[in-house]
């Protein structure tokens, strides 16, 4: 089984894969969430493959995309990115596995994916990946590569009718600011502090991760339009502790006449302000109502956010998915070659230590000779 990069003629099968597939994995969707990454929407996601690698690294598209090739056919599609801008960690976005009537199981398919992926990316150091904890394959094949769980992951939805209660609240919010690169120490610090020391070390973010440039905001910008969506952020700033406090990014989806609009938000609040949950949910149904549809969002917590959950159930969110953080390290040896020179400097030493001449014999004395007084 050939593992290789895609061709054009593969489009449209990969594109098929990926809307069957559910292995999407949005494992920033809980803490992590500030460093600028594209959203691949419908129209992306078939221009983006084809497009050359340094053409996608200017415009700060870093996804890779593998697939199985086996007797000429794809059995099986993988995207992979990294997480943090040392590209110390990479995450797996999704894979999809085609139904086949070959001797290859999809156990085996997804097996040459990753393996090949951890192979490839030298300069990564740990994977992480989202699972449904339902699917048994999926976490089986994960365990079998070498994954284990990080953490336990909910979905949550808040319908229609709570954002509409929680919009009749007025928030407290009376330093609330804009999102710049000038705020990234802030945010890089709050992120800091709002996960814990084992899941802070898998995703190795710095200061750096936390700024974008301008043309990747105006690219990733041009992405929301494309996929017909709007991004509202914003911090809450501590004066007297001149730290942030929480921060949330809201994308806001366009209502279609088929289905309601679902508005997809990240929300980070620091250990020691738990309080401020109702206030920020009461900003983001007050942000979706002013954009036209309140719609539903979805909202993501892990189980190191006790209060979170607490808070979600407590005013009726509906929980709407269940997944696994999982998570391995990558070793990759090094192959020692010894030099060749390495022998024949050590032949010319040795060869200018050797003596010029057969040594000559002399008097061994039995007794050492008495000293004259």
């Amino acid at each position: 089984m050939l593992v290789r990069p895609p061709h054009p003629r593969d489009s449209e099968l990969i594109i098929s894969l990926m809307a069957d597939s559910h292995g999407e994995v949005q494992v920033r969707g809980s803490n992590v969430g500030f460093a600028s990454f594209l959203p691949l929407g419908q129209p992306l996601e078939r221009v983006i493959p084809w497009v050359p690698a340094t053409v996608q690294q200017l415009c700060g598209i870093q996804a890779r995309l593998y697939v199985a090739d086996y007797d000429g056919q794809v059995q099986g599609v993988i995207q992979i990115s990294p997480v943090n801008t040392s590209r110390s960690t990479w995450q797996v976005d999704r894979i999809a596995i085609a139904p086949t009537q070959t001797s290859v199981s999809a156990a085996s398919v997804g097996t040459h994916l990753i393996r090949s992926c951890l192979e490839s990316c030298w300069e990564a150091r740990t994977w992480v990946l989202q699972v449904d904890s339902l699917s048994r394959d999926a976490v089986a094949l994960y365990r079998q590569n070498g994954f284990q769980p990080l953490a336990h992951l909910t979905t949550w939805e808040l319908g229609a009718e709570l954002l509409q209660r929680l919009a009749e609240h007025t928030p407290d919010l009376p330093n609330l600011l804009p999102v710049s690169n000038a705020d990234a120490m802030l945010l890089y610090q709050l992120d800091t502090a709002a996960m814990p020391p084992q899941v802070r070390q898998v995703y190795d973010l710095g200061v750096q991760d936390f700024r974008s440039h301008l043309f990747t905001r105006m690219v990733r910008h041009a992405g929301l339009l494309l996929s017909q969506l709007q991004e509202v952020s914003g911090y809450v700033y501590e004066p007297q502790r001149k730290a942030a406090i929480a921060y949330f990014s809201l994308v806001l989806q366009r209502s279609r006449e088929a289905k309601p609009a679902h508005h997809t938000c990240q929300v980070t609040v620091h250990p020691a302000y738990t309080w401020l949950y109702p206030e920020i949910m009461s900003q983001l149904a007050r942000v979706a109502s002013a954009h036209g549809s309140l719609g539903a969002i979805v909202l993501g917590s892990a189980d190191y956010q006790p209060e979170r959950e607490a808070f979600l159930e407590q005013i009726g969110a509906t929980p709407i998915a269940r997944g696994l953080l999982m998570a391995r390290s990558v070793w990759h040896k090094v192959r020692e070659s010894r030099p060749v020179l390495d022998a024949t400097h050590l032949t010319r030493m040795l060869t200018g230590l050797q003596p010029s001449q057969r040594p000559v014999p002399g008097r061994i004395d039995h007794h050492p000779p008495t000293p004259n007084l």
